[in-house]
């Protein structure tokens, strides 16, 4: 008996890209990046942080309720983006829907003010513990959402938000959830994160005074297989989405497949040259469906050397010499760990709500796509924690 399916009812997100899916669309179809350069403590990084006017909606959502006020971004981003996605998708508060975001870091700025208060003082305030706790994201969404659903959290890293989508997908197969809200949230525009990336020696150094690095412009080269220096970047941000048993009105894509691969572990961030657990879980992902069906794939592509080539690979080990059409967003709004498949997804199901393809602006492409039937998300963490999910347009 064929399963049912599973639909991607809404989508909501707030990021550099927007805080409404019009505005990330809107954001996508223009050619420039969204990073800009900010102070971490003694050194001047570039990061891509939320506008002004999301900004300026998250504190009003942290002014709203007092329980709000001592929560960190990583929560306030992931109660926003949840607002939204359920709203688009009908859902009511009160409903017994489940609850899966998930966080790399969870909630990293109050953590780490919290140590420094410790480390200074030898004492930290009451809350600290519960307020910083992985779990602190999906209970406070839903305490906000008032569901009784099951409510989980948990971090696989940079692959955290699709692993969120199995989770989803699992339970709704099982019979035990009839609905679940998914995804990622991240805030890790802090110095001691900061700090963290740039000692494993993978985040971006351009400077733009100095044209000799031969950038053009871009701080970030994700995709980009010639380039000699890492140049990860990261970004702020949440998106989930709601799933639902079936295809009906709401439904803005089908999830047609989802993968998963852990590969032996070499080294503490680093995956095999050709991506093994990539070649897995696309490999899952596609099931019975040929490889040739798939329209696009949506990269991890953080913008390391290694990282962007090792996937690159992968894909060519599994699709041979028809590769799809090959994109990522890192380049544009940098890698927000936790929340980024999430932010994959959401770009997938606009490209294939627009019809429209999104380019890498200096990437090489070929002759444009007739139409976008099927596209692949990819996401892996550091360690080679790989999921794909396989998407195709409703119905």
């Amino acid at each position: 008996m064929k399963e049912q399916p599973i639909s991607i009812t809404a989508i909501g997100s707030i990021s550099p890209l927007g805080k409404t899916s019009s505005e990330a669309w809107a954001s996508y179809l223009k050619d420039s990046h969204l990073f800009g350069q900010r102070d971490f403590g003694a050194t001047k990084e570039w990061a891509a942080p939320l506008s002004e006017e999301s900004k300026e909606e998250i504190e009003q959502l942290r002014n709203s309720d007092n329980k709000y006020k001592s929560l960190d971004d990583s929560v306030l981003f992931a109660l926003y983006a949840s607002r939204d996605a359920i709203a688009k998708a009908g859902w009511k508060a009160g409903d017994d829907f489940g609850v899966n975001i998930g966080s790399s870091r969870g909630a990293t700025a109050l953590f780490e003010k919290y140590h420094k208060e410790f480390l200074e003082n030898n004492r930290t305030a009451t809350l600290s513990s519960p307020t910083t706790t992985l779990g602190n994201i999906s209970s406070w969404v839903a305490h906000d959402l008032k569901t009784k659903g099951p409510e989980i959290s948990h971090s696989i890293t940079c692959s955290t938000a699709l692993h969120a989508v199995l989770n989803g997908v699992a339970w709704l197969r099982s019979g035990m959830a009839d609905k679940f809200l998914v995804g990622g949230s991240e805030a890790p525009l802090t110095p001691f994160t900061i700090a963290q990336m740039k000692a494993l020696k993978i985040y971006s150094q351009y400077r733009a005074e100095n044209a000799s690095e031969g950038n053009g412009g871009f701080p970030s080269r994700a995709l980009d297989l010639e380039k000699e220096k890492s140049t990860m970047i990261l970004g702020e941000g949440a998106s989930v989405m709601c799933l639902e048993k079936g295809v009906g009105e709401k439904t803005l894509a089908v999830i047609e497949g989802i993968g998963y691969a852990t590969e032996p572990l070499r080294h503490n961030i680093s995956i095999s040259t050709d991506a093994e657990c990539f070649q897995a879980s696309m490999k899952m992902a596609l099931g019975e469906i040929r490889p040739d069906e798939v329209d696009a794939i949506v990269m991890h592509a953080p913008g390391t050397v290694k990282g962007d080539l090792s996937e690159y690979r992968a894909i060519g080990k599994v699709f041979g010499n028809k590769v799809p059409f090959l994109t990522t967003n890192k380049w544009k709004v940098g890698h927000t760990f936790g929340a980024s498949g999430a932010l994959s997804i959401e770009l997938a199901v606009l490209m294939l709500r627009h019809q429209q393809a999104i380019k890498v602006p200096f990437v090489a492409y070929p002759a444009g796509l007739d139409k976008l039937e099927k596209v692949l998300v990819n996401a892996v963490g550091f360690g080679g924690n790989a999921v794909s999910v396989l998407l195709s347009r409703r119905g």
